[in-house]
This record gives C-alpha cells, structure tokens and sequence, in this order.
C-alpha cells in the first residue's frame, strides 16, 4: 500500500461523512468522492506537512461540494445568492426592512429559495417550474406553499425582538395531572422538527423552557431555558447556534450553560456541534470528531439525525404496556394515536417511541400534537440501567410507577417532561 493510500484510508470516514451530510443524493456524494480522491491523489506531492492530511483533504472536499452546486446552480439557471439582493429587497420601508427581509430568505433553505425565486422573481408559471425542475405540478403547489410559510414564519421574528417580547411562561413546581387515552382513530402523520430530546426548533426566533419532573413526586428537578442565538457554520455547514441554560433545583442546585449548533432540514433534524469545557478550556466537538461526538449527539446513519417527516413504519408495535420491535440500530416510530389531557385541555396526539436510539437502557415516548410539538415526554429506564451506580433496579426503587415491557424486558417508567408550549 503507497503512502497517499495508507493516508486516505486513515481519514477516509471523516471525508465520506462530510460529504455525505452536504450533497442531496447518495449518488451525487459517490460522484463527488471518486473527484475528490482523484483531486487529492493529484496534488499529493504539493502537501508540505503529512499530519495536516485530514486537513488538507476536507478543503478539497468543501472547494469540490461547492463546485457541485455551482453546477446546480448553473443548470437550473437559479442565481440563489441573488434572492438575497438589496434591489430585490427594496422598499419604502428603507434599509432596516431590506436587512430584515434579507435575514429572512437567508434563513431558508436552498429548495425553499429555488421556489420563490421561479415563481416572485423569475414569474414562471407553475406548470413551467415543473418542466423544469422534473417534478410533478402538485409538488411544485406543495413546495411553494411550504416556502411562504417558511418565509412567513422567519419575517416576523425580528418585529417580535423589537418589541422586546422574551418574558416566557413559568413552569410550574408540580408536574399537573394528566391521562393519556388510546384512541381507535388512525395515527395521523406528522412533521416533527424538534430537536431530538431538547424540544427546541432549531429555526430563528425560536424560544422555548421545559422542565423535568420526576414521578411519582411530580416535582420538577431541573429547567432549561433555551432559544436560537443565529446562524452558524460548522465544517461549511450551514446551521443555527441555540444556547440552554439548565437550572438543577435540588442537590447542587447549580446552572449549567450549554451551546449547540444544530441543522432542520426538509427531511431530518440533527446536531452539528456542541461546546464543553474540560477545566478552564472550550471544547468544541463537532460531527467529524467520531467517537467524542456520535455516542450522545449523533443519531441515524452516518449521524443524518432524526427524521422530520413521521409516519407509521411498523419497526415497533404497542399493545398497552407491551412493545415489540424490530432489530435495528435506530428504533423510531409512531406507535399509536392517543388523547392526553393535562393541563385541563385536551391534545389529540400520536405517540413517538424511541428505542435506545441515544443510550442503551433507556426507551422514550413523545406524545406530538398535529403541529409536531411535544404535549408530553417520557423517559423509562431499563430495569437494570446504571446499576452500578444506584446499586438496585428500578422497578425497586420506583415500584409504583409503571413499567413497560420491550421485547419481553422491564422498563420503569422515571420522569416526565413538558414545555411552556402547553402552557
């Protein structure tokens, strides 16, 4: 095996990852590789320092990346960069609204700003764009309704920070009554885009607090308060920085300030980064730091996140306390449709389970409304989970509260979790 080999299989998974995480298509990310490798095989005698290989290796998969979509962008004729200009932007609002709307397109995605700009700017007909894009008329109406209500949603949200609108609604101590209620009507599909396992949105102009309430107490051990502080970038990647500050009520009763970078896209919602500190330095750890990054923050292949668009796929299937499920890495899906009331109001909800998707030992259930947000999250510990460290099970330790039985193990039912969305 020559050198440059031995070197390119050494890095080869933070390549593939990085490429595979930009490009749309499978196919399209296969293609870019081989130009890649043959780039880098190319111009491997012009790399001064060998250990600077993984380095060197990503700007020409980042410069290779953005040649693919200059090529998209040349073969639909879609300058997408100039749906941001100020003449296109220009009213007699002046300059802050230019800013504004510009911020706005900017935080849509490519496929949300190819719509608009065929249909607003370039005028085309609707059965035109279809023509041309390859795509049936109906998806050419669903696209571009989804992109005005994108751009709806990302307009407003600076008028709501002029107005100094950041006061949210207080959680309260105890966890409120609630039932949860099967219902015999089909489970509805559903667009989820919340961040796996914080709740949160990751768009512009999202806030949101939620609490932990541990059962069968119902006190609330530990809040987040949590919104989107801007756009980020992580590896060429395009996403949003949103910060949390958790609050520990008992113990400690410390604060702790966490940052991520996260992305939504049209089909999954992942994290790109998160920052630590080890003592008195930052630790950033990013998708392409494998082994410190994948365990807690990656989730799906090749860290692709969790799937936004939700429907029954048949890997898990519930009858009462009682789950079965297929053998597979990532178990998640909507498992039946329920009524939850809390609060004294009453959601019409499908319940999400996941399987050990982010710890082994652990099954979670989310009970979404039709807008994809949480009414209701829920956390059960597998009989024997950390039991070197609580020194029983915890069907002993909790032996009120419920417990689920997954492919014939016992999982307890610990704590619950709810957000200001239903208050």
């Amino acid at each position: 095996m020559d050198h440059f080999t031995e070197l390119l299989e050494r890095n080869r998974l933070p390549v593939e990852r990085f490429v595979r995480f930009r490009l749309p298509t499978k196919e399209d990310a296969d293609d870019v590789l081989q130009e890649i490798y043959l780039a880098a095989y190319q111009k491997f005698g012009q790399l001064k320092k060998e250990n600077a290989f993984k380095a060197w290796i990503l700007q020409i998969a980042r410069n290779k990346c953005k040649d693919y979509f200059r090529r998209k962008a040349i073969e639909f004729e879609i300058p997408l960069e100039s749906i941001t200009d100020t003449e296109l932007s220009d009213s007699r609002y002046g300059i802050a609204e230019i800013s504004l709307a510009r911020e706005s397109l900017d935080g849509l995605d490519d496929k949300d700003k190819e719509i608009l700009f065929l249909y607003y700017w370039k005028e085309w007909p609707q059965y035109e764009i279809a023509k041309k894009l390859n795509i049936p008329l109906g998806t050419v109406k669903s696209r571009l309704y989804t992109a005005r209500q994108n751009f709806k949603k990302m307009y407003p949200y600076h008028e709501m920070e002029r107005k100094g609108e950041t006061n949210m609604k207080k959680l309260p101590d105890l966890l409120p009554s609630y039932t949860i209620e099967e219902s015999d009507k089909t489970p509805f599909a559903v667009k989820w885009e919340e961040l796996m396992g914080w709740f949160l949105i990751p768009k512009l102009g999202e806030k949101l607090k939620w609490g932990i309430y541990e059962c069968p107490s119902r006190k609330c051990t530990q809040t987040f308060d949590m919104q989107v502080t801007g756009k980020a970038m992580v590896h060429g990647i395009e996403g949003v920085e949103l910060t949390a500050k958790e609050k520990c009520l008992e113990g400690k009763k410390e604060e702790i300030n966490r940052i991520f970078v996260a992305q939504l896209t049209d089909t999954h919602c992942r994290y790109l980064a998160t920052l630590r500190y080890d003592g008195d330095i930052k630790n950033y750890i990013t998708f392409l730091d494998e082994d410190a990054f994948m365990p807690n923050w990656g989730f799906g292949e090749d860290n692709c996140g969790n799937e936004t668009n939700l429907s029954v796929k048949g890997d898990i299937k519930r009858s009462g306390n009682n789950i079965t499920s297929l053998k597979k890495d990532f178990l998640l899906d909507i498992v039946g449709r329920y009524t939850v009331t809390i609060n004294g109001k009453k959601y019409d909800t499908v319940c999400v389970m996941d399987i050990e998707t982010y710890d082994n030992g652990v099954v979670f259930e989310q009970f979404l409304d039709e807008n994809g947000r949480t009414i209701l999250g829920r956390r059960f510990n597998r009989n024997d989970w950390a039991i070197d460290r609580y020194k029983k099970k915890w069907s002993e330790m909790l032996p009120e509260n419920q417990q689920l039985f997954v492919n014939g193990e016992t999982y307890v039912h610990w704590y619950d979790c709810i957000t200001d969305y239903i208050l």
